[in-house]
């Protein structure tokens, strides 16, 4: 006799990804055993207020020698090695072969610090100032979305060494580029074909469904909802979605503003609870281009990946099969957003 099937949490299986369109391999037999691997974790440092090393501090000189002004607050201003350029000169190469294409592309960045106090990251700032960056968020979208030569806004922020970040204080890039990047452009069409298939919204629909189901939601409030994906890459990835269907930053109200502040809040406070460790990650939002096209069917929202996997200093990496294949993760996001959502409110360091 066949055997019977067996649960989706005890055997590999694939996940489709409906914002990419493509498809994810999980193999929880992996992990079947208890919580394996190390659990050491790094010695907790109270941190400097003010570091007179730091580039980003109030009032200390950057790199490029601009001294910065005495900030209480919000501080924001063009990076001073940008990766985009509003003049471009270069002009498209004829290459002669359809398989070796080039062409210039204009734009500007921007880095936001989001508090004075060197010493701080999101998990540890407090809501309102929170809304403060929000609203940051917000007022730099609209106007670099005026630009004639910016068809999109990216905002994004490494926090941790493991991902990158060149400088400790709490900041975030904007890149406004010319045309809509990879994965945003990915995602517009995806959610622009599944709406003409089905005349709703994909993520919409998304939010419904999870909510309906309540097994992967990390933390909700009225307005915004934090979500480890179905088909989740990154051990403890989330997606940060609002409850209502809107494209920008620029549609938020001020209650979700401060909603999103309040989410971001608690998301970031249990990565740290997670492994009691200044968690890691790359964070972004994709909102709609700022083309002057409708783009009716783009549901605005912000990813979480963040690399750790069994403790403070074991990661995941993207490599072999996710390099050459597909992604591939072992523990099942039901499993993560089980853990993150079983987490204290407060942060580790306040208790």
């Amino acid at each position: 006799m066949p055997a019977s099937p067996r649960p989706l949490d005890l055997v590999p299986h694939r996940r489709y990804n409906p914002l990419l369109r493509e498809w994810i391999l999980v193999s929880p037999q992996r992990t079947q055993r208890p919580w394996q691997g190390e659990t050491s974790k790094q010695a907790v440092s109270a941190g400097l207020s003010y570091d007179p090393s730091c580039y980003l501090c109030p009032t200390n000189a950057r790199s490029g020698g601009v001294k910065n002004p005495g900030y209480t607050s919000v501080y924001a201003f063009d990076n001073d090695f940008p990766s985009l350029l509003p003049v471009n000169t270069a002009a498209a190469q004829d290459s002669g072969s359809p398989l070796l294409v080039a062409e210039p592309e204009r734009g500007c960045s921007r880095v936001i610090c989001f508090h004075p106090d060197h010493s701080l990251t999101m998990a540890r700032m407090n809501v309102p100032d929170i809304t403060s960056v929000i609203d940051a968020w917000a007022d730099e979208t609209a106007t670099l979305g005026k630009l004639p030569y910016v068809n999109h806004v990216q905002i994004f922020e490494n926090r941790g060494a493991m991902m990158g970040s060149s400088n400790p204080h709490p900041h975030c890039q904007i890149w406004a580029t010319e045309h809509v990047p990879n994965d945003p452009q990915r995602e517009l069409d995806a959610q622009q074909a599944y709406q003409d298939e089905h005349h709703s919204c994909l993520l919409c629909d998304y939010v419904a469904t999870e909510v309906a189901r309540a097994e992967r939601i990390v933390v909700e409030n009225e307005l915004f909802v934090a979500i480890v994906p179905y088909w989740a890459i990154w051990p403890f990835e989330t997606i940060v979605l609002p409850k209502r269907h809107l494209g920008s930053f620029t549609d938020l109200t001020a209650a979700e503003r401060t909603a999103l502040a309040a989410i971001l809040k608690a998301v970031t406070t249990r990565y740290d609870n997670l492994f009691e460790v200044s968690f890691p990650y790359t964070m972004g939002f994709h909102q709609r281009p700022t083309d002057g096209a409708a783009h009716d069917s783009m549901h605005f929202h912000a990813h979480f990946y963040p690399p750790l996997l069994r403790s403070a200093e074991i990661r995941k990496f993207m490599v072999g099969f996710e390099m050459l294949g597909m992604p591939q993760r072992d523990l099942t996001p039901e499993t993560a957003a089980s853990r993150l959502r079983a987490l204290p409110e407060v942060h580790y360091a306040d208790r």
